[in-house]
């Protein structure tokens, strides 16, 4: 399957801090961390439940499965699942393909993704990013079907041929990212000797779908400094119940641990049709760009950005505060912001000044500082925490971990209301087995190992 690494309000932090400035009590009660229990999901590259991308504030999950039990051995089928409980979404309508993955649900378990077609790509792309050259349909599961929603079109009534949708808020609105008739003339050329057969040709827009008609966003504008800019691509990642939309706009790129072909330069948010540059902290990281991942009902948006001394790090950004720098898990030399709930509480990825130990799992209480995950599980977890991808607003997690092995896994983190336990107390030591099992993971190849951004 496809590189899953990555995927798979501040003013409310300000507003926080505030008030422990001035209530003692307050202080020492959001000192005491939060710990979880934690449920494994099974193998993320394996059989089902898979990959986890999205939970809801109702407990339902997002996600995509490999079913090798099915017609279509090794295929890759949408999934949904709720208390353990898992539907395959795939081919239950028009939409019929060997591959599928569901990135988003709303409240309503209206599901949104992506599926490959049966035929190949004209241009011989990989828009889906499942390394097959096939086309690629954006599709919205609802009533038990999936149905395709319908591509970009030019001025001449001429459709793109490749599609995805990332997101769905509790209205319906769906968004994503969607290929137009344009030639990029900043893709890489096609290299048939290359061992990858991922790339682009023509230029995709962020769109958003309403009531099943697809509208294009804005690539370009004014950054945060004043200075015009006019990208040719970009991508929607999120979509909030308000209706705003965050993500990036840039040039195009080789294949990326974000599942897309952006090279980010500006990370933003559209309002009312409107594009609005969140600025950066300083400089654009390498490999990862500038991009805003997530947005929760307040308009509070977190994502990556890179700084000034080269690195990368989360960022948080409301109206009120504009981009402010998360920083890193203490020690760590890059971050990556991914997940905002609607009480503040921000999950991402940290990377460790050694390039050979694993990137873990980060949580951010609203109002407290970023802490290891792995710190807050029971001290005898088979698993290592490896990345956050969402957080609903009972503060539970899912993500990737992986196991001694080097399998990755699928998790739920559920908060605990027994953090006195002395399991959930005790921190974790990222013991030797996990140090080796991502020396393999890293250097092994396929779809969980060659695509892994170098850390910096």
């Amino acid at each position: 399957m496809k590189s899953v690494f990555l995927r798979c309000g501040l003013a409310g932090v300000i507003a926080a801090s505030a008030s422990l400035a001035q209530n003692p009590a307050a202080r020492e009660q959001t000192a005491i961390a939060m710990h979880y229990t934690l449920t494994d999901l099974g193998v993320a590259n394996g059989n089902t439940p898979g990959q986890p991308f999205v939970i809801k504030n109702d407990g339902l999950i997002a996600g995509s499965a490999s079913v090798s039990t099915s017609f279509f051995a090794g295929a890759w089928n949408a999934t949904l699942s709720f208390l353990g409980a898992e539907i395959n979404l795939a081919n239950t309508g028009g939409v019929s393909g060997l591959n599928s993955a569901a990135f988003g649900v709303n409240e309503w378990g209206q599901a949104v993704g992506e599926a490959e077609s049966q035929q190949s790509d004209p241009d011989l792309e990989d828009f889906c990013g499942f390394g097959s050259q096939r086309g690629c349909t954006a599709f919205i599961w609802q009533y038990g079907v999936m149905s395709a929603l319908p591509m970009l079109k030019d001025a001449k009534g001429v459709a793109g041929h490749n599609a995805t949708a990332k997101a769905i808020n509790l209205s319906g609105q769906v968004a994503g990212l969607a290929e137009n008739t344009t030639t990029d003339s900043t893709c890489p050329a096609y290299n048939p000797s290359s061992t990858s057969l991922q790339f682009q040709t023509y230029q995709f827009k962020p769109v958003v779908w309403n009531d099943g008609e697809i509208q294009p966003l804005p690539t370009s504008g004014t950054d945060a400094s004043g200075k015009a800019f006019n990208d040719p691509d970009g991508v929607v990642f999120r979509i909030n119940d308000r209706g705003q939309a965050v993500g990036a706009t840039g040039t195009c790129s080789g294949y990326t641990p974000f599942l897309t072909y952006l090279n980010s330069l500006h990370a933003t948010l559209w309002e009312d049709g409107f594009l609005i540059d969140l600025g950066n902290l300083g400089g654009v990281a390498p490999g990862l760009g500038n991009f805003a991942y997530d947005i929760n009902r307040s308009g509070h948006v977190v994502g990556t950005s890179g700084t000034s001394d080269g690195s990368f790090h989360a960022f948080f950004w409301s109206p009120q505060t504009r981009i402010q720098d998360l920083g890193t898990v203490e020690g760590d030399v890059g971050s990556a912001g991914l997940a905002i709930n609607d009480k503040g509480d921000i999950g991402g990825v940290s990377f460790p000044a050694d390039p050979n130990a694993s990137p873990r799992a980060f949580v951010r209480p609203e109002g407290g500082t970023m802490v290891d995950l792995n710190t807050l599980i029971p001290a005898n977890s088979e698993l290592f925490l490896f990345s956050v991808c969402s957080i609903n607003s009972r503060g539970e997690i899912i993500g990737l971990a992986f196991d001694a092995q080097g399998n990755f896994h699928g998790y739920l983190a559920t908060p605990s209301s027994s953090a006195g336990s002395s399991d959930n107390l005790t921190t974790l030591s990222r013991p030797t087995q996990f140090e080796s099992a991502w020396s393999l993971l890293r250097d092994r190849p396929g779809p969980f190992g060659a695509r892994l951004p170098k850390q910096h």
